[in-house]
Protein backbone atom coordinates (compact mmCIF):
# COMPACT_ATOMS: atom_id res chain seq x y z
CA UNK A 1 0.00 0.00 0.00
CA UNK A 2 2.19 2.90 -1.12
CA UNK A 3 0.01 6.17 -1.50
CA UNK A 4 2.22 7.22 -3.87
CA UNK A 5 0.82 4.56 -6.54
CA UNK A 6 -2.52 6.50 -6.47
CA UNK A 7 -1.47 9.11 -8.83
CA UNK A 8 0.53 6.05 -11.18
CA UNK A 9 -2.86 4.33 -11.49
CA UNK A 10 -4.73 8.01 -12.20
CA UNK A 11 -2.02 8.48 -14.52
CA UNK A 12 -3.03 5.17 -16.41
CA UNK A 13 -6.77 5.44 -15.88
CA UNK A 14 -7.38 8.85 -16.36
CA UNK A 15 -3.96 10.36 -18.21
CA UNK A 16 -5.95 13.67 -18.90
CA UNK A 17 -7.91 14.29 -15.81
CA UNK A 18 -6.97 17.47 -14.31
CA UNK A 19 -5.18 16.42 -11.30
CA UNK A 20 -3.44 19.88 -9.74
CA UNK A 21 -3.96 23.69 -10.04
CA UNK A 22 -1.00 26.17 -8.65
CA UNK A 23 -1.21 29.70 -9.89
CA UNK A 24 -0.91 29.81 -13.69
CA UNK A 25 0.28 25.96 -13.86
CA UNK A 26 -2.43 23.44 -14.49
CA UNK A 27 -1.38 19.53 -14.83
CA UNK A 28 -2.91 16.64 -16.00
CA UNK A 29 -2.90 13.27 -13.91
CA UNK A 30 -0.25 12.38 -16.19
CA UNK A 31 1.84 15.20 -16.65
CA UNK A 32 2.08 15.16 -12.70
CA UNK A 33 2.93 11.70 -11.93
CA UNK A 34 5.89 12.16 -14.15
CA UNK A 35 7.21 15.15 -12.78
CA UNK A 36 6.64 13.19 -9.72
CA UNK A 37 8.49 10.37 -10.93
CA UNK A 38 11.15 12.53 -11.69
CA UNK A 39 11.53 13.99 -8.86
CA UNK A 40 11.89 10.10 -7.02
CA UNK A 41 14.37 9.56 -9.48
CA UNK A 42 16.45 12.39 -8.53
CA UNK A 43 16.25 11.64 -5.15
CA UNK A 44 17.13 8.00 -5.57
CA UNK A 45 20.46 8.77 -7.57
CA UNK A 46 21.48 11.81 -4.60
CA UNK A 47 21.66 8.59 -2.52
CA UNK A 48 18.18 8.74 -1.01
CA UNK A 49 17.10 5.45 0.32
CA UNK A 50 13.82 3.92 2.05
CA UNK A 51 13.24 5.56 4.95
CA UNK A 52 15.48 8.49 5.22
CA UNK A 53 14.41 11.68 6.29
CA UNK A 54 13.64 14.30 4.06
CA UNK A 55 12.67 17.72 5.17
CA UNK A 56 11.32 20.82 3.57
CA UNK A 57 11.24 24.74 4.11
CA UNK A 58 8.56 25.81 1.74
CA UNK A 59 5.55 27.85 1.22
CA UNK A 60 2.78 26.67 -0.75
CA UNK A 61 3.69 25.46 -3.61
CA UNK A 62 3.76 22.57 -6.63
CA UNK A 63 6.96 21.32 -5.03
CA UNK A 64 5.57 20.67 -1.64
CA UNK A 65 3.01 18.22 -3.09
CA UNK A 66 5.95 16.39 -5.85
CA UNK A 67 8.12 16.07 -2.57
CA UNK A 68 5.27 14.49 -0.61
CA UNK A 69 4.35 12.06 -3.57
CA UNK A 70 8.15 11.16 -4.32
CA UNK A 71 8.90 10.60 -0.54
CA UNK A 72 6.11 8.13 -0.90
CA UNK A 73 7.36 6.49 -4.30
CA UNK A 74 11.01 5.70 -2.88
CA UNK A 75 9.71 4.84 0.57
CA UNK A 76 11.25 8.35 2.16
CA UNK A 77 9.71 9.82 5.39
CA UNK A 78 8.75 13.69 4.83
CA UNK A 79 9.42 16.10 7.47
CA UNK A 80 7.56 19.26 6.24
CA UNK A 81 8.44 22.22 8.66
CA UNK A 82 6.96 25.42 9.35
CA UNK A 83 8.11 28.86 7.15
CA UNK A 84 7.52 30.65 10.23
CA UNK A 85 10.80 28.72 12.08
CA UNK A 86 13.79 30.21 12.71
CA UNK A 87 17.43 28.91 12.96
CA UNK A 88 17.73 27.06 16.32
CA UNK A 89 14.31 25.50 15.99
CA UNK A 90 14.70 24.79 12.38
CA UNK A 91 18.11 23.09 13.82
CA UNK A 92 16.68 21.15 16.48
CA UNK A 93 13.91 19.54 14.48
CA UNK A 94 16.45 18.54 11.45
CA UNK A 95 18.42 16.81 14.21
CA UNK A 96 15.37 15.27 16.08
CA UNK A 97 13.59 13.64 12.84
CA UNK A 98 17.32 12.77 11.53
CA UNK A 99 16.56 14.23 8.35
CA UNK A 100 19.39 13.51 5.64
CA UNK A 101 18.28 16.56 3.10
CA UNK A 102 16.30 19.26 2.93
CA UNK A 103 14.70 21.23 0.42
CA UNK A 104 13.83 24.68 0.69
CA UNK A 105 13.82 28.37 -1.49
CA UNK A 106 16.17 31.26 -2.00
CA UNK A 107 13.97 32.87 0.83
CA UNK A 108 15.98 30.73 3.39
CA UNK A 109 19.23 30.59 2.74
CA UNK A 110 20.57 32.93 5.18
CA UNK A 111 18.44 31.25 7.45
CA UNK A 112 19.41 27.73 6.99
CA UNK A 113 23.71 28.72 6.16
CA UNK A 114 24.65 29.90 9.66
CA UNK A 115 22.73 26.20 11.29
CA UNK A 116 24.76 24.06 8.44
CA UNK A 117 27.56 22.85 10.77
CA UNK A 118 25.01 22.13 13.27
CA UNK A 119 23.68 19.26 10.23
CA UNK A 120 26.08 16.67 9.89
CA UNK A 121 23.61 14.52 8.92
CA UNK A 122 22.99 16.59 5.48
CA UNK A 123 25.91 15.76 3.30
CA UNK A 124 26.77 18.96 1.37
CA UNK A 125 24.78 17.43 -2.13
CA UNK A 126 21.83 17.47 -0.34
CA UNK A 127 20.80 21.07 0.21
CA UNK A 128 17.68 21.38 -2.69
CA UNK A 129 16.48 24.91 -3.67
CA UNK A 130 13.44 25.02 -5.77
CA UNK A 131 13.50 28.17 -7.36
CA UNK A 132 17.63 28.02 -8.48
CA UNK A 133 21.25 27.26 -6.82
CA UNK A 134 23.81 28.70 -5.16
CA UNK A 135 27.15 28.45 -3.21
CA UNK A 136 26.26 25.14 -1.27
CA UNK A 137 22.67 24.80 -2.70
CA UNK A 138 21.71 22.15 -5.76
CA UNK A 139 19.12 23.05 -8.48
CA UNK A 140 15.75 21.27 -7.88
CA UNK A 141 14.76 21.74 -11.13
CA UNK A 142 17.51 21.04 -13.17
CA UNK A 143 18.16 17.64 -11.14
CA UNK A 144 14.71 16.89 -11.76
CA UNK A 145 14.96 17.47 -15.17
CA UNK A 146 17.89 15.15 -15.54
CA UNK A 147 16.04 12.08 -14.23
CA UNK A 148 14.05 9.59 -15.98
CA UNK A 149 10.10 10.06 -15.34
CA UNK A 150 9.71 6.00 -15.07
CA UNK A 151 7.93 4.89 -11.98
CA UNK A 152 10.84 4.59 -9.53
CA UNK A 153 9.57 0.70 -8.57
CA UNK A 154 10.80 0.94 -4.85
CA UNK A 155 8.81 -1.56 -2.56
CA UNK A 156 7.19 -0.08 0.19
CA UNK A 157 4.52 -1.41 2.80
CA UNK A 158 1.37 -0.19 4.06
CA UNK A 159 3.27 0.41 8.11
CA UNK A 160 6.26 2.33 6.68
CA UNK A 161 6.35 5.92 7.31
CA UNK A 162 5.77 8.97 5.24
CA UNK A 163 5.88 11.52 7.73
CA UNK A 164 6.62 13.00 10.95
CA UNK A 165 5.01 16.09 11.82
CA UNK A 166 5.71 18.19 14.40
CA UNK A 167 2.71 19.29 16.59
CA UNK A 168 5.12 22.08 17.89
CA UNK A 169 9.03 23.45 17.21
CA UNK A 170 9.02 27.28 18.87
CA UNK A 171 9.22 25.80 22.34
CA UNK A 172 9.46 23.18 24.70
CA UNK A 173 10.60 19.29 23.49
CA UNK A 174 9.70 18.00 20.11
CA UNK A 175 6.45 16.25 19.30
CA UNK A 176 6.96 14.43 16.13
CA UNK A 177 4.06 12.83 14.54
CA UNK A 178 4.44 9.52 12.92
CA UNK A 179 2.01 8.53 9.90
CA UNK A 180 2.70 5.31 7.70
CA UNK A 181 1.46 4.77 4.43
CA UNK A 182 -2.22 3.21 5.85
CA UNK A 183 -2.59 6.09 8.10
CA UNK A 184 -2.48 8.41 5.09
CA UNK A 185 -5.09 5.99 2.92
CA UNK A 186 -7.43 5.92 5.75
CA UNK A 187 -7.23 9.34 5.65
CA UNK A 188 -8.13 8.94 1.60
CA UNK A 189 -10.98 6.53 2.62
CA UNK A 190 -12.48 8.35 5.36
CA UNK A 191 -12.76 11.71 4.38
CA UNK A 192 -14.13 11.20 0.91
CA UNK A 193 -16.32 8.99 1.81
CA UNK A 194 -16.90 12.12 5.00
CA UNK A 195 -17.21 14.37 2.20
CA UNK A 196 -19.32 12.36 -0.87
CA UNK A 197 -16.43 13.45 -3.25
CA UNK A 198 -16.10 12.10 -6.30
CA UNK A 199 -13.68 12.20 -9.14
CA UNK A 200 -15.79 15.13 -10.52
CA UNK A 201 -15.02 16.85 -7.15
CA UNK A 202 -13.09 20.29 -7.62
CA UNK A 203 -11.21 20.95 -4.09
CA UNK A 204 -9.61 24.16 -3.36
CA UNK A 205 -6.78 24.45 -0.41
CA UNK A 206 -5.55 28.03 1.00
CA UNK A 207 -3.87 26.74 4.32
CA UNK A 208 -0.55 26.08 4.72
CA UNK A 209 -0.19 22.88 3.10
CA UNK A 210 2.86 21.87 5.66
CA UNK A 211 0.37 21.32 8.56
CA UNK A 212 -1.59 18.13 9.10
CA UNK A 213 -4.81 19.74 8.26
CA UNK A 214 -3.68 20.06 5.08
CA UNK A 215 -4.28 16.69 4.73
CA UNK A 216 -7.74 15.85 5.81
CA UNK A 217 -9.05 17.48 2.28
CA UNK A 218 -5.86 16.72 0.14
CA UNK A 219 -6.18 12.76 0.61
CA UNK A 220 -9.45 12.10 -0.22
CA UNK A 221 -9.00 14.26 -3.35
CA UNK A 222 -6.04 12.32 -4.59
CA UNK A 223 -7.69 8.84 -3.53
CA UNK A 224 -10.90 9.48 -5.67
CA UNK A 225 -8.74 11.24 -8.59
CA UNK A 226 -10.43 14.78 -8.31
CA UNK A 227 -8.98 18.06 -8.71
CA UNK A 228 -6.63 19.92 -6.20
CA UNK A 229 -6.63 23.30 -6.45
CA UNK A 230 -3.94 25.03 -4.13
CA UNK A 231 -3.18 28.75 -3.37
CA UNK A 232 -0.30 30.01 -2.52
CA UNK A 233 -1.87 32.49 0.16
CA UNK A 234 -5.50 32.86 2.09
CA UNK A 235 -7.14 36.22 0.86
CA UNK A 236 -10.96 36.30 1.11
CA UNK A 237 -11.79 38.58 -1.94
CA UNK A 238 -9.77 36.77 -4.39
CA UNK A 239 -10.56 33.08 -2.63
CA UNK A 240 -14.52 33.52 -3.64
CA UNK A 241 -13.37 34.95 -7.02
CA UNK A 242 -11.32 31.42 -7.45
CA UNK A 243 -14.55 29.60 -6.03
CA UNK A 244 -16.78 31.03 -8.80
CA UNK A 245 -13.89 30.22 -11.88
CA UNK A 246 -13.15 27.59 -10.97
CA UNK A 247 -16.47 25.87 -9.75
CA UNK A 248 -14.96 24.83 -6.48
CA UNK A 249 -16.76 21.77 -5.21
CA UNK A 250 -14.98 21.38 -1.75
CA UNK A 251 -13.39 23.64 0.63
CA UNK A 252 -12.49 23.55 4.43
CA UNK A 253 -11.40 26.91 6.54
CA UNK A 254 -10.23 27.31 9.98
CA UNK A 255 -12.44 29.76 11.68
CA UNK A 256 -10.74 32.96 10.82
CA UNK A 257 -10.89 31.99 7.68
CA UNK A 258 -14.61 31.37 7.34
CA UNK A 259 -15.24 35.00 9.05
CA UNK A 260 -13.22 37.01 6.54
CA UNK A 261 -14.90 35.46 3.88
CA UNK A 262 -18.52 35.70 5.36
CA UNK A 263 -17.18 39.54 5.63
CA UNK A 264 -15.65 40.21 2.21
CA UNK A 265 -16.76 42.75 0.29
CA UNK A 266 -17.45 39.92 -2.54
CA UNK A 267 -19.25 37.95 -0.41
CA UNK A 268 -22.66 36.84 -2.12
CA UNK A 269 -24.28 33.03 -2.31
CA UNK A 270 -24.08 33.20 -5.69
CA UNK A 271 -20.31 33.26 -6.26
CA UNK A 272 -20.56 30.55 -3.70
CA UNK A 273 -23.22 28.03 -5.39
CA UNK A 274 -21.25 25.49 -6.39
CA UNK A 275 -19.57 24.68 -2.68
CA UNK A 276 -21.11 21.28 -1.61
CA UNK A 277 -18.77 21.07 1.28
CA UNK A 278 -17.36 24.38 3.42
CA UNK A 279 -15.47 21.92 6.67
CA UNK A 280 -14.87 24.22 9.72
CA UNK A 281 -12.06 22.80 11.47
CA UNK A 282 -8.78 23.48 13.61
CA UNK A 283 -11.23 25.48 16.56
CA UNK A 284 -14.70 25.64 17.25
CA UNK A 285 -16.95 27.84 15.15
CA UNK A 286 -19.42 30.08 17.17
CA UNK A 287 -22.58 29.76 16.58
CA UNK A 288 -23.57 33.15 15.44
CA UNK A 289 -20.96 32.46 12.39
CA UNK A 290 -22.27 29.27 11.46
CA UNK A 291 -25.76 30.68 11.30
CA UNK A 292 -24.85 33.37 9.56
CA UNK A 293 -23.27 30.81 7.03
CA UNK A 294 -26.09 28.62 6.74
CA UNK A 295 -28.36 31.33 6.18
CA UNK A 296 -26.47 32.44 2.30
CA UNK A 297 -25.37 28.55 2.22
CA UNK A 298 -27.88 26.19 3.35
CA UNK A 299 -26.96 22.14 3.68
CA UNK A 300 -23.23 22.71 2.88
CA UNK A 301 -21.70 22.98 6.41
CA UNK A 302 -19.74 20.34 7.82
CA UNK A 303 -16.96 20.79 10.96
CA UNK A 304 -14.64 18.10 11.70
CA UNK A 305 -12.68 17.64 15.35
CA UNK A 306 -9.31 16.04 15.44
CA UNK A 307 -6.14 15.53 16.76
CA UNK A 308 -2.89 15.07 14.60
CA UNK A 309 -2.02 12.44 16.82
CA UNK A 310 -5.00 10.28 15.19
CA UNK A 311 -8.79 10.62 16.11
CA UNK A 312 -11.31 12.93 14.22
CA UNK A 313 -15.56 13.53 14.30
CA UNK A 314 -17.01 14.61 12.10
CA UNK A 315 -20.70 16.23 11.64
CA UNK A 316 -21.79 16.04 8.66
CA UNK A 317 -23.84 18.80 6.71
CA UNK A 318 -27.35 16.99 7.19
CA UNK A 319 -27.01 16.50 10.59
CA UNK A 320 -26.21 20.15 11.43
CA UNK A 321 -29.67 21.27 11.85
CA UNK A 322 -30.60 18.89 14.47
CA UNK A 323 -27.16 19.20 16.38
CA UNK A 324 -26.06 22.93 15.24
CA UNK A 325 -23.48 23.00 18.76
CA UNK A 326 -22.03 19.47 18.06
CA UNK A 327 -18.70 18.38 16.06
CA UNK A 328 -20.56 15.21 15.10
CA UNK A 329 -19.64 11.73 14.98
CA UNK A 330 -16.58 9.00 14.98
CA UNK A 331 -16.54 7.74 11.17
CA UNK A 332 -16.77 4.61 10.03
CA UNK A 333 -14.14 2.20 12.29
CA UNK A 334 -13.56 5.08 14.90
CA UNK A 335 -14.69 4.92 18.43
CA UNK A 336 -14.77 7.09 21.04
CA UNK A 337 -15.32 7.47 24.80
CA UNK A 338 -15.79 10.16 27.68
CA UNK A 339 -13.55 9.14 30.68
CA UNK A 340 -13.60 11.05 34.10
CA UNK A 341 -10.64 11.59 36.18
CA UNK A 342 -10.96 8.01 38.28
CA UNK A 343 -10.22 6.77 34.49
CA UNK A 344 -14.23 5.29 33.91
CA UNK A 345 -16.15 6.17 31.46
CA UNK A 346 -19.20 8.58 31.78
CA UNK A 347 -22.64 8.81 30.69
CA UNK A 348 -24.14 10.57 28.02
CA UNK A 349 -24.33 14.40 29.29
CA UNK A 350 -21.16 14.68 32.00
CA UNK A 351 -18.21 16.42 30.85
CA UNK A 352 -14.79 14.54 30.75
CA UNK A 353 -11.27 13.96 28.81
CA UNK A 354 -12.15 12.83 25.22
CA UNK A 355 -10.54 9.85 24.33
CA UNK A 356 -10.77 7.62 20.85
CA UNK A 357 -9.32 5.45 18.17
CA UNK A 358 -9.30 4.71 14.77
CA UNK A 359 -7.23 3.53 11.89
CA UNK A 360 -5.29 7.04 11.58
CA UNK A 361 -3.81 6.45 15.30
CA UNK A 362 0.07 7.24 14.95
CA UNK A 363 2.30 4.45 16.29
CA UNK A 364 3.99 6.81 17.90
CA UNK A 365 6.01 9.86 18.62
CA UNK A 366 9.20 9.49 16.96
CA UNK A 367 11.75 8.68 19.64
CA UNK A 368 9.99 9.26 21.99
CA UNK A 369 8.50 6.12 23.87
CA UNK A 370 7.72 8.38 27.00
CA UNK A 371 5.08 10.77 24.86
CA UNK A 372 3.52 8.07 23.02
CA UNK A 373 2.81 5.92 26.82
CA UNK A 374 1.29 8.94 28.47
CA UNK A 375 -0.69 9.40 25.14
CA UNK A 376 -2.02 6.22 24.07
CA UNK A 377 -3.61 4.28 27.14
CA UNK A 378 -4.33 0.70 26.12
CA UNK A 379 -5.04 1.97 22.81
CA UNK A 380 -6.80 4.77 23.27
CA UNK A 381 -5.79 8.24 22.54
CA UNK A 382 -6.15 10.67 25.20
CA UNK A 383 -7.02 14.42 23.75
CA UNK A 384 -6.50 16.16 26.82
CA UNK A 385 -9.88 18.11 25.03
CA UNK A 386 -12.71 18.27 27.91
CA UNK A 387 -16.15 17.26 26.34
CA UNK A 388 -19.65 15.14 26.41
CA UNK A 389 -22.08 12.78 24.24
CA UNK A 390 -25.35 12.98 23.96
CA UNK A 391 -27.76 10.14 24.23
CA UNK A 392 -27.32 9.76 20.49
CA UNK A 393 -23.63 9.61 20.27
CA UNK A 394 -23.00 13.51 19.02
CA UNK A 395 -20.08 14.80 20.52
CA UNK A 396 -19.57 18.48 22.07
CA UNK A 397 -16.98 20.08 22.89
CA UNK A 398 -16.06 21.93 26.21
CA UNK A 399 -12.26 23.32 25.83
CA UNK A 400 -9.49 22.36 26.33
CA UNK A 401 -8.30 21.63 29.69
CA UNK A 402 -5.08 23.42 29.51
CA UNK A 403 -7.42 26.62 28.59
CA UNK A 404 -10.18 26.25 31.22
CA UNK A 405 -9.84 29.04 33.65
CA UNK A 406 -10.29 28.19 37.59
CA UNK A 407 -11.66 31.33 39.36
CA UNK A 408 -12.17 30.63 43.17
CA UNK A 409 -12.13 26.74 42.56
CA UNK A 410 -14.75 27.17 39.93
CA UNK A 411 -14.30 25.49 36.32
CA UNK A 412 -14.58 28.22 33.79
CA UNK A 413 -14.70 26.86 30.20
CA UNK A 414 -14.11 29.92 27.83
CA UNK A 415 -15.91 28.48 24.85
CA UNK A 416 -19.40 29.36 27.10
CA UNK A 417 -17.87 33.33 27.27
CA UNK A 418 -17.32 33.15 23.55
CA UNK A 419 -20.46 32.46 22.09
CA UNK A 420 -21.71 35.43 24.51
CA UNK A 421 -19.73 38.05 23.21
CA UNK A 422 -19.88 37.07 19.51
CA UNK A 423 -23.28 38.13 19.23
CA UNK A 424 -22.61 41.54 19.94
CA UNK A 425 -22.86 43.17 16.76
CA UNK A 426 -19.83 44.85 16.62
CA UNK A 427 -17.76 41.40 17.68
CA UNK A 428 -15.84 39.86 14.72
CA UNK A 429 -14.38 37.55 16.96
CA UNK A 430 -12.97 36.56 20.36
CA UNK A 431 -10.41 34.81 22.34
CA UNK A 432 -11.18 34.45 25.90
CA UNK A 433 -8.55 33.09 28.28
CA UNK A 434 -7.37 33.44 31.86
CA UNK A 435 -5.45 35.99 33.49
CA UNK A 436 -3.80 36.19 37.16
CA UNK A 437 -5.94 37.46 39.77
CA UNK A 438 -4.75 38.43 43.37
CA UNK A 439 -8.40 37.16 45.63
CA UNK A 440 -9.57 34.64 42.68
CA UNK A 441 -6.43 33.23 41.11
CA UNK A 442 -7.65 33.68 37.24
CA UNK A 443 -10.74 35.34 35.72
CA UNK A 444 -11.95 35.47 32.13
CA UNK A 445 -10.07 38.91 29.62
CA UNK A 446 -11.84 38.46 26.41
CA UNK A 447 -10.25 39.88 23.45
CA UNK A 448 -11.75 41.07 20.41
CA UNK A 449 -11.25 42.25 17.02
CA UNK A 450 -14.23 44.97 16.10
CA UNK A 451 -16.25 44.60 12.77
CA UNK A 452 -15.37 48.07 12.54
CA UNK A 453 -12.93 50.44 15.03
CA UNK A 454 -14.37 52.29 17.07
CA UNK A 455 -17.97 50.57 16.96
CA UNK A 456 -18.17 50.13 20.84
CA UNK A 457 -15.75 51.32 23.87
CA UNK A 458 -13.84 48.09 25.73
CA UNK A 459 -15.65 49.60 28.62
CA UNK A 460 -19.58 49.50 27.20
CA UNK A 461 -18.23 45.52 25.51
CA UNK A 462 -17.56 44.50 28.90
CA UNK A 463 -20.82 45.57 30.66
CA UNK A 464 -22.63 44.00 27.73
CA UNK A 465 -21.15 41.12 28.04
CA UNK A 466 -21.42 40.24 32.15
CA UNK A 467 -24.91 41.36 31.43
CA UNK A 468 -25.80 38.94 29.31
CA UNK A 469 -23.44 35.66 30.62
CA UNK A 470 -24.99 32.87 32.37
CA UNK A 471 -23.14 33.17 35.40
CA UNK A 472 -21.49 35.22 37.85
CA UNK A 473 -17.94 33.47 37.60
CA UNK A 474 -18.50 34.03 33.87
CA UNK A 475 -17.76 37.65 33.96
CA UNK A 476 -14.91 38.77 32.63
CA UNK A 477 -12.42 41.28 34.61
CA UNK A 478 -11.28 43.16 31.27
CA UNK A 479 -12.13 43.53 27.53
CA UNK A 480 -9.16 44.27 24.95
CA UNK A 481 -9.65 45.54 21.82
CA UNK A 482 -7.18 44.15 19.05
CA UNK A 483 -6.31 44.78 15.23
CA UNK A 484 -5.87 41.52 15.11
CA UNK A 485 -5.04 38.00 17.00
CA UNK A 486 -1.71 36.45 16.56
CA UNK A 487 -2.02 33.27 14.25
CA UNK A 488 0.14 30.46 12.59
CA UNK A 489 0.36 29.74 9.36
CA UNK A 490 -2.74 27.66 9.08
CA UNK A 491 -5.20 30.65 10.53
CA UNK A 492 -5.03 29.61 13.71
CA UNK A 493 -5.36 31.98 16.88
CA UNK A 494 -2.47 31.78 19.05
CA UNK A 495 -4.63 32.36 21.96
CA UNK A 496 -1.68 30.90 24.44
CA UNK A 497 0.78 33.75 23.02
CA UNK A 498 -1.78 36.62 24.55
CA UNK A 499 -2.59 34.65 27.64
CA UNK A 500 1.18 33.80 28.33
CA UNK A 501 2.38 37.53 28.12
CA UNK A 502 -0.23 38.04 31.29
CA UNK A 503 1.24 34.58 33.19
CA UNK A 504 4.74 35.94 32.98
CA UNK A 505 4.13 38.84 34.17
CA UNK A 506 5.70 41.22 31.59
CA UNK A 507 2.60 42.95 29.69
CA UNK A 508 -0.19 44.05 31.35
CA UNK A 509 -1.96 44.66 27.74
CA UNK A 510 -2.00 42.88 23.86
Amino acid sequence: MNIGSLFSRHARYRPNKLAVVFEQKRLTHLEFNKSINRLANAMLALGITKGDKVATILPNCLEQLEVYWACAKVGAVVVPLSVLLRGKAISTLLRDSDSVMLISNAGFVKTVDPIKAELPGIAHDRYLLVDGSGTGYRDYAALKAAASDEEPGVEVNEDDPFNIMYSSGTTGLPKGIVHTHRIRAAYGTSFAAAYRMTPESITMHAGAIVFNGAFVDLMPTVFVGATYILLKQFEPVSYIDTIEKEKVTHVMMVPAQIIAVLNAPNFSAKKLQSLEMILSLGAPLHREHKERLNKHLPGRFYELYGLTEGFVTVLDKYDYPAKPDSVGVPPQFFDMKILGENGKELPPGQVGEICGKGPILMPGYYKRPDLTKAAIVDGWLHSGDMGYVDEDGFLYLVDRKKDMIITGGVNVYPRDIEEVVVQHPAVRETAVFGIPDEKWGETPLAAVILSSPGAVGAEELKNWINDRVEAKFQRVSQVVIMDDFPRNVAGKTLKREMREKYWAGKATKL
